[in-house]
């Protein structure tokens, strides 16, 4: 069966975009701010954080990173008007990172600016590894401007353990998550691009630095055995829950992240919406194979 999931997630791409949209709804808020809006409310009354994302880094101009970043104004606006308990997570490449650093700092500073007068955060996300340094960088001239701004780490990548120290030095909240970016092996940690659950020990390593540090750490993982792990240290070390929080995409895992939620702990669900649902959709459905039986049905009618 897993070997008939497999292929059928390869398959993907050879969908009809029909299908693939109809599946999509279990990742994907919607295209518009207003079904995002719905879907939030929805999952706040369930009792969970939301980060939201505007689709679409794939920008070739500045003029698009500036339709981006208007769009994620409207979003902060909707999330203060509407009182969602939300926050913003940000590709710099969407603003037009590697284009001008300099203008995808100004917008930045303005998103930061907006999200403060309404009591949210920025989460920037991090990309493949040739954006790694720039937006460390970045992170780092705008955290001395703003307080609501936080960066994430990928645990696969060997620079992590560099890139660490200075960040909890100075107590910025930090995300780890695993890495979904295709890397030169000689950026990864040993056989991480074999087996994803050799990078279990370096995710936790991190995860403990940040508590031995006193530093907010989002965790961001469906790893259902690290996260075990991970329990296990908050306990030992009887880490108050104030101090993290779990995070899980939309749609993926959903009993793991229902029961977590039920022990107490702060739950955010990343969620994702925009007119550039197709690639975001393939990609979803290309690394959880486990879902091909929903493909199956969607394929034959039922």
């Amino acid at each position: 069966m897993q070997l008939l999931n497999t292929l059928i997630a390869r398959a993907v791409p050879f969908i009809p975009r029909s299908i693939v949209q109809r599946l999509s709804r279990r990742y994907i808020a919607g295209a518009t701010i207003e079904e995002t809006a719905r879907r939030t409310r929805q999952l706040n009354a369930q009792g969970f954080c939301v980060t939201l994302d505007v689709l679409g880094e794939g920008i070739s101009t500045m003029r698009e990173a500036q339709a981006t970043a208007e769009e994620y104004m409207h979003l902060l606006e909707t999330i203060r008007t509407q009182g969602l308990r939300a926050d913003i997570s940000v590709k710099p490449s969407a603003l037009g990172l590697l284009l001008d650093v300099a203008e995808c700092e100004g917008l930045l500073d303005q998103l930061l600016a907006s999200a403060k007068a309404g009591g949210s955060s920025v989460c920037i996300d991090m990309e493949d590894a040739s954006c790694t340094q720039l937006e460390i960088d970045l992170f780092t001239r705008l955290r001395s401007r703003h307080d609501n701004v936080s960066i994430a780490l990928q645990a696969y990548l060997q620079r992590s353990y560099r890139d660490i120290e200075p960040l909890v030095g100075l107590g910025f909240p930090l995300r780890i998550c695993k890495g979904i970016y295709l890397e030169d092996r000689q950026h990864l940690v040993a056989d991480a691009w074999n087996r994803r659950a050799a990078i279990n020990p370096h995710f936790l390593k991190h995860v403990a630095r940040c508590f031995e540090t006193d530093t907010f750490v989002a965790i961001a993982t469906h790893d259902e055995s690290l996260i075990d792990q991970i329990i296990e240290l908050i306990r030992r070390n009887g880490i108050d829950t104030a101090r993290f929080e779990l995070q899980m995409l939309l749609g993926v895992c959903e009993p793991l992240r229902d029961r977590l939620l039920r022990m107490g702990f702060t739950v955010r669900v990343y969620v994702p919406y925009g007119a550039d649902w197709y690639a975001y959709s393939v990609r979803r459905l290309k690394e959880n194979p486990r879902i091909a039986g929903h493909v199956a049905r969607a394929l034959l009618g039922f």
